[in-house]
C-alpha cells in the first residue's frame, strides 16, 4: 500500500510513472555504539520502518527531489552545481548520494525521485542512512552499476560524511542496505565482513520495545564530532591505528598510559569495552542464552552515560524506569543526546513496562514518548 502511495504521488508530481520504487529500513543497534568509527563491531537489526522512493532516469544533468514529508515543491538540482557542505537541508542526502556515484565515476545523468518515510527523524534510527540507502539502491539499478550492497553503503557513508557534513561510521548504512528478516547483523567495521545472527525474539516470548524519548539530536552538531576526534588521539595516544587494537585483556594497562588525560581514559574505556561487549551479545545468542543480553545491555548504557557521557535526562529515565519495572535489559540506542532507548522484556511485561515509563515522563513532565515493538526486518528491496 505505501509503495502503491508513492508511486502514485510520483506519478501526480512529474506526471508520469516512475522506472522503479524501493525502499530502505532504519535500524535499531542492539549493541555496539560508537564502534564503528573506531573500526570496531556492531550489532544492529532493520526495522520495519522504511524510507521508500519512487524514481526514474533522466539524461539531462538534472536532479529533481520531492519529499511526501516535507513541506515545499519539487527542489530541481543540476549535477555539475553539486558541491559538499553546499546544503543544509534534507535534499543534501539524496543529492549526496547522486555527488558521491559520480565522483567514483559513475555515469549517472539524473533522476526524479519522490520520496515518503516512516523511519523517525531524530529519533536515533538512522532516518538519514535510509534516505541514502534507497535513492542509492534504486540508482545502482536503474543505471546497472553493478554495485554489491556493502559498496552502496561505503557511498552512503561518504554522502553523508563530506557532502552533508556529519561524522558518521558506516554502521547505518550498512544496516539499512544488508540486514535480514529475523537477524541481527554482527559487522567488523575495519573488513565490513558480516554475519547474520537469528534474533527472533517472539519466538522465546519476549519483546525489544523502542523508546523514542522525542528529544531531537543531529549528527552534525558539534558533540558527535568531539566525541570521534577524541577516540582519534586516544588511540594516536596510544600509537594505535584504532581503538579497536586495544585487546580487551590488555585495557588497565592502555589506561595507565594514558596517565591523567581524563577524557582519553574515558572515551578508551567506553570503545574497547563496548566491542568486548558485542562480542559477549554474539557468543549469548549463538548458544541459546537471549535473555542473558540483559546485564550486557545495561552495562553498555552505563559506559555510554558515565565514560562517553552522550545520554541525556530522558534516556536516563527510560532505562532506570524500564528496570525498576521488570525489563531483562534497557540502554540508550544511537548516537546520543537525545534519540531513543531499547528496552528487553518479557513479552507479559510490555504494558506495565509502557505504562510506567509513559508515567515517568509525564511526572516530569517531559514531552510523552512514542513507543513501539522492534521486529528484526528485511534491508533495502526493490518494491516495483
Amino acid at each position: 500500500m505505501a509503495a502503491q502511495q508513492v508511486r502514485d504521488g510520483f506519478t501526480e508530481l512529474y506526471g508520469t510513472e516512475p522506472d522503479g520504487v524501493w525502499s530502505a529500513p532504519g535500524r535499531v543497534n542492539l549493541i555496539g555504539e560508537h564502534t564503528d568509527y573506531n573500526d570496531g563491531f556492531v550489532m544492529p537489526f532493520a526495522l520495519p520502518h522504511t524510507a521508500i522512493a519512487a524514481v526514474s532516469k533522466r539524461e539531462d544533468g538534472v536532479l529533481r527531489l520531492h519529499s511526501a514529508d516535507v513541506e515545499g515543491g519539487i527542489v530541481e538540482l543540476r549535477l555539475d552545481d553539486l558541491a559538499p557542505e553546499s546544503d543544509r537541508n534534507w535534499t543534501a542526502y539524496p543529492a549526496g548520494v547522486v555527488w558521491a556515484l559520480r565522483e567514483a565515476g559513475h555515469q549517472v545523468t539524473g533522476a526524479d525521485v519522490h520520496l515518503a518515510s516512516t523511519v523517525p527523524a531524530g529519533a536515533g534510527l538512522s532516518s538519514s542512512a535510509a534516505l541514502e540507502v534507497v535513492v542509492a539502491l534504486a540508482l545502482n539499478d536503474l543505471y546497472d552499476l553493478g554495485l554489491q550492497r556493502w559498496q552502496l553503503a561505503r557511498l552512503c557513508q561518504r554522502a553523508e560524511n563530506v557532502y552533508v557534513g556529519a561524522p558518521t561510521g558506516i554502521m547505518d548504512q550498512t544496516a539499512s542496505a544488508c540486514c535480514e528478516t529475523g537477524h541481527a547483523l554482527f559487522l567488523d567495521t575495519r573488513d565490513l565482513s558480516q554475519k547474520q545472527i537469528p534474533f527472533d525474539l517472539a519466538a522465546e516470548g519476549m519483546v525489544l520495545l523502542v523508546v523514542d524519548t522525542q528529544v531531537k539530536h543531529s549528527h552534525s552538531e558539534g558533540e558527535y564530532g568531539k566525541r570521534r576526534a577524541g577516540c582519534e588521539r586516544g588511540a594516536a595516544l596510544l600509537g594505535v591505528d584504532a581503538l579497536r587494537d586495544i585487546p580487551y585483556g590488555e585495557l588497565d594497562a592502555a589506561l595507565k598510559r594514558l596517565g591523567d588525560d581524563e577524557e582519553a581514559v574515558r572515551l578508551v574505556r567506553h570503545v574497547v569495552t563496548e566491542d568486548e561487549r558485542v562480542e559477549k551479545v554474539v557468543a549469548l545468542l549463538e548458544s541459546g542464552e537471549t535473555r542473558a543480553i540483559g546485564p550486557v545491555l545495561i552495562a553498555g548504557h552505563a559506559s555510554l552515560r558515565d565514560d562517553f557521557r552522550i545520554s541525556c535526562p530522558e534516556l536516563d529515565l527510560v532505562v532506570d524506569t524500564a528496570l525498576a519495572s521488570g525489563a531483562l535489559g534497557a540502554r540508550m540506542t544511537g548516537g546520543g543526546f537525545g534519540g531513543s532507548a531499547i528496552v528487553l522484556a518479557e513479552a507479559t511485561d510490555v504494558e506495565s513496562i509502557t505504562k510506567a515509563v509513559q508515567e515517568a515522563f509525564s511526572a516530569a513532565e517531559f514531552t510523552a514518548p512514542r513507543v513501539f515493538e522492534a521486529v528484526p526486518s528485511a534491508g533495502a528491496r526493490r518494491l516495483v
